[in-house]
């Protein structure tokens, strides 16, 4: 450079980062809580013609698994490390102060959109993130664990481990979406659409960058909700019940080659009752709850096929490499042995019977309830192995289907591989498949090393008879252990999945099995007694791996890990006993929200009235799943506890509040003497008593499972069913204060 622009050198930018020539486009579709006998592209009952184009085109990998539960899964998918090495020992929701269980996912874990955005690709994650800690999601942050400040450029989603269909919560990157006013609004569609815009338009915009593209439906994990035409295709399909479904699935299986010829079919555990046991309203019911599922499965590959249709309509579709994974973990046995309206009465640690499931058959699948078949469904879709959910011992609860389809780079078009594969191998295989290599340091963090092992091997046709690169692998969820060793696997179950209360436990005292996979695919065949030796030694390199990988201490406590307050997890909310809300406050999440169970509180409103006709929430807290409201209907004041959509106790004023000013309150007085108790409800306005009653019982572990506090409005879905939603209040709202005694 001289004195000016004349004496010197022709300026120069900065250039924009580039790709590594060739590099291909990345779709990754990851779908919840589905078995590897669900879809029919593997032999189930679930017709998946999206899988089957993408298989008919690709590979098909019958040996791939997962952790067992669904955030563990997704941290271990995009970081390419062990989920405990992550820190998600559990769902966040589940989250302890150990180093492995804590939730927050390491700076030295870096993910697969931020290492592919700085090599030159333009990343989207669409639909379902619960890799954020709960006490980050409110508005107030931080946003650097948000799926945006994990690298990805888009983030259209929900932040929670599941979402109501009709009425979701999602956010665009960091705002919340307004709902929608479409009377037909279904949240797959909208999912997908996004999806499909969001590459049309980089593709659009900057045709020369590769896209990676991460599509995480809420599909097949409750609720069970889906569109009435949708389930009308499969009435009576199911009408033979479980135990016939798990058998003709696995003659499918075989029919397919997707298991070999010799496979055992495992038995049905002994806590399962056999269908020939039930009566005919119980068949009614659990094939009716079945049908919904089917239904919502086929919907929602319908919807990732409209995906796939736009991707491969893109110019560069011969080089995209599309990753399909049919599960984040088995299918899941929590809707409990009598199927379930709302499974956060699971999650508050309640079983439901039933005869009161029975009385809502028509509205299943609808917007009134957050329903979840049968355990013994879970069971069946995860044929031909045993367990579920949960149950990273077993193969049922962490075998998936996989495919993967790359025009460019596969040739044996409708090959299948069996070489032993887990959720780590997949970013190792990105980035050899894209000419990156793993960074040592990001954003200068040191980083841990990828612990899966690219799998791009197996895309070469003679690779059938391939040896398999991934050795050993730990299994770990809720002390439910298994590790896997050059052909050997061990299995230790602790606890049944439909139970969510753990009673005291021994791991020293824990049965193992022994399976020797490579000659037994199905894990039907214990050898346990006949070779003690070989148990033993897999035991000890059990605890060794766990050692290695963060997995201690061993925790098998049950829904009481739900209550950040008894975990002592960060939050924004906890300590303060007087917290003020104004106007505009919406969307705030659970974490943040006041923590009022199990505790006596007073809410104050400070209001106005502007006639005798005023309508609308005030505030709320929940929706479908539990919590509470208190609004205005045709004048009159109305506090409702929604307690686990089991019952709707509603307070309400005789007459209408007055115009004008008015402090509303709502005081609620703790029996006490343990969890879940009762207490008296007042309400008074402007200090003269206006309703009182009783709650005989309240919600012991969490309100709701995704949705927060509002005022002034209610978005999500509704905490009871006598208003229209967003039901804004038509008066002002000064200030709520709740206070905490």
């Amino acid at each position: 450079m001289g004195r000016t622009y004349l004496e010197s050198d022709p300026a120069q930018f900065p250039q924009m980062v580039s790709a590594p020539k060739g590099a291909p486009n990345v779709v990754v579709i990851l779908i919840d809580d589905a078995g590897f006998g669900q879809f029919s592209t593997f032999g189930g009952g679930v017709p998946s013609p999206t899988m089957d184009k993408l298989a008919a085109d690709g590979l098909r990998f019958n040996r791939f698994h997962t952790t067992a539960l669904c955030s563990p899964t997704r941290a271990a998918l995009i970081t390419g490390r062990n989920h405990h090495s992550a820190a998600f020992a559990g769902i966040t929701e589940l989250a302890t102060g150990y180093d492995g269980y804590t939730c927050i996912l390491p700076r030295s874990c870096g993910t697969v959109g931020e290492v592919l955005r700085q090599n030159g690709y333009v990343t989207a994650w669409i639909g379902k993130n619960h890799n954020t800690p709960p006490w980050e999601l409110s508005q107030a942050g931080p946003f650097d664990r948000w799926p945006n400040g994990l690298g990805f450029d888009y983030f259209y989603g929900f932040n929670a481990g599941d979402m109501n269909h009709w009425n979701p919560i999602l956010f665009e990157n960091h705002n919340l979406v307004p709902a929608s006013k479409d009377p037909n609004y279904y949240m797959t569609t909208d999912l997908a659409d996004h999806a499909i815009a969001w590459v049309r338009e980089m593709k659009s915009i900057a045709p020369d960058k590769p896209y990676f593209l991460y599509v995480a439906p809420g599909a097949t994990h409750a609720p069970h909700q889906v569109p009435k035409e949708w389930i009308d295709k499969f009435k009576g399909k199911f009408d033979g019940g479980w135990d016939a479904y798990r058998q003709e699935t696995f003659e499918r299986q075989k029919k397919l080659g997707v298991i070999p010829a010799d496979t055992k079919l495992t038995p049905r555990p002994e806590s399962l009752p056999a269908w020939s046991s039930l009566n005919a309203d119980q068949k009614r019911l659990y094939a009716r709850m079945m049908e919904i599922f089917c239904a919502y499965g086929a919907e929602c590959d319908y919807e990732m096929g409209r995906i796939v249709d736009a991707v491969k309509q893109l110019p560069d579709a011969d080089n995209t490499m599309i990753i399909y994974i049919a599960g984040d973990n088995g299918s899941s046995a929590e809707g409990g042995l009598e199927g379930s309206l709302n499974e956060n009465i699971f999650f508050n640690g309640f079983p439901e019977k039933w005869q009161d499931n029975i009385k809502v058959i028509d509205e299943l699948g609808g917007p009134k309830h957050f329903n979840h078949f049968t355990a013994e469904w879970a069971w069946a879709m995860n044929a031909p192995f045993q367990w579920t959910k949960q149950v990273a011992s077993h193969f049922g609860g962490t075998r998936n289907p996989l495919i993967v389809d790359w025009p460019a780079g596969i040739k044996d078009k409708g090959g299948l591989r069996s070489q032993f594969l887990h959720v780590t191998d997949i970013v190792p295989t990105i980035y050899e498949v894209c000419g990156i290599t793993a960074p040592r340091q990001l954003n200068g963090v040191e980083q841990k090393p990828l612990e899966g092992n690219s799998f791009a091997y197996t895309f070469s046709k003679d690779s059938t008879k391939a040896k398999g690169r991934h050795e050993t692998q730990y299994f770990e969820m809720a002390v439910n252990r298994g590790i896997y060793s050059n052909g050997w696997m061990a299995s230790a179950m602790a606890f049944v999945p439909w139970n969510p209360n753990r009673s005291d436990f021994d791991p020293d005292k824990q049965k193992w099995e022994l399976y020797n996979i490579d000659v037994d695919f199905s894990q039907a065949n214990d050898l346990a007694a006949k070779y003690p030796e070989k148990l033993r030694q897999l035991q000890d390199l059990w605890w060794v791996e766990a050692s290695k990988y963060n997995v201690l201490p061993l925790d098998w406590r049950g829904t009481i890990r739900m209550n950040a307050e008894a975990m002592g997890r960060p939050s924004l909310i906890r300590g303060r006993k007087t917290i003020t809300y104004y106007p505009g406050t919406i969307g705030v999440p659970d974490a943040a929200s006041p923590p009022m169970l199990n505790k006596s509180w007073v809410i104050t409103a400070d209001i106005v009235v502007p006639d005798k006709d005023a309508n609308g929430m005030i505030v709320t807290h929940g929706g479908l799943e539990g919590g509470y409201g208190l609004y205005l209907k045709d004048g009159k004041a109305s506090f409702v506890y929604n307690y686990l959509g089991i019952e709707r106790p509603t307070f309400t004023t005789q007459d209408a509040l007055p115009a004008g000013k008015v402090k509303l309150a709502v005081r609620f007085d703790y029996d006490g003497g343990g969890m879940g108790k009762g207490g008296t409800i007042t309400m008074t306005a402007n200090g003269k008593e206006v309703a009182k009653g009783r709650l005989t019982k309240t919600i012991p572990i969490q309100f709701t499972i995704a949705e927060g506090l509002d005022i002034g409005q209610d978005v999500g879905s509704p905490i009871d069913f006598t208003y229209k939603m967003p039901f804004a209040y038509t008066g002002t709202i000064e200030k709520v204060v709740v206070d905490l005694k």
